[in-house]
């Protein structure tokens, strides 16, 4: 057998294997009772995924660390100008959808640009204030798509592609941009 990829193990109730790369790392979850055989034959079939995705994640890593980083200051006045653009999308938009919701948070958040509490409370990813209207907005319209339906169901971007005819493109331009995003901290 090749060399296996370094990783972390992290074993818990779950069910079945799976691999994350995070940060430059392998990660291998598995249930409690996977035998080593099983955890190495699982890396050694998804090989070719975990090589080409640890490579991209440390040249992401690598990119990373040549972009100069915001201080604390620019953070902070990055938060609060997410903080009154943001809420002012969803205060249009919600109506719109037929929809209310509860406090608006502006996060620091890493892995997601927004999310929705089964209470109606929305988070948002500062970030955001760095991509394009089209694309804030259609985060905001996602977000309040999940008051009328809590899941990512063909029903659920119904809802958004009511507002938001054209989501797929603003969709698409985050998957081909968001990275640029998360790499300005």
């Amino acid at each position: 057998m090749q060399n296996e990829p370094e990783y972390e193990l992290i074993k818990s109730s779950r069910k079945t294997l799976a691999a994350e790369i995070k940060q430059g790392r392998l990660i291998i979850r598995a249930p409690h009772q996977a035998a080593d055989d099983d955890i190495r034959r699982f890396i050694q079939k998804n090989r070719q995924w975990i090589e080409t995705h640890l490579a991209k994640s440390r040249s992401r890593e690598a990119a990373a660390e040549s972009i100069p980083k915001l201080t604390p200051e620019e953070l902070h006045n990055l938060a609060q100008q997410a903080l009154k653009v943001i809420p002012a999308r969803a205060a249009y938009y919600a109506p719109l959808i037929g929809v209310t919701y509860g406090r608006i948070t502006i996060r620091n958040q890493t892995s997601r640009w927004g999310s929705c509490s089964s209470k109606g409370n929305l988070n948002f990813n500062w970030r955001l204030i760095f991509a394009p209207e089209e694309v804030v907005d259609y985060i905001v319209v996602h977000e309040l798509a999940h008051r009328k339906e809590m899941n990512h169901s063909r029903a659920f971007y119904n809802v958004v592609a009511s507002v938001l005819p054209d989501y797929k493109v603003r969709e698409k331009w985050l998957k081909e941009n968001g990275e640029k995003l998360w790499n300005c901290v």
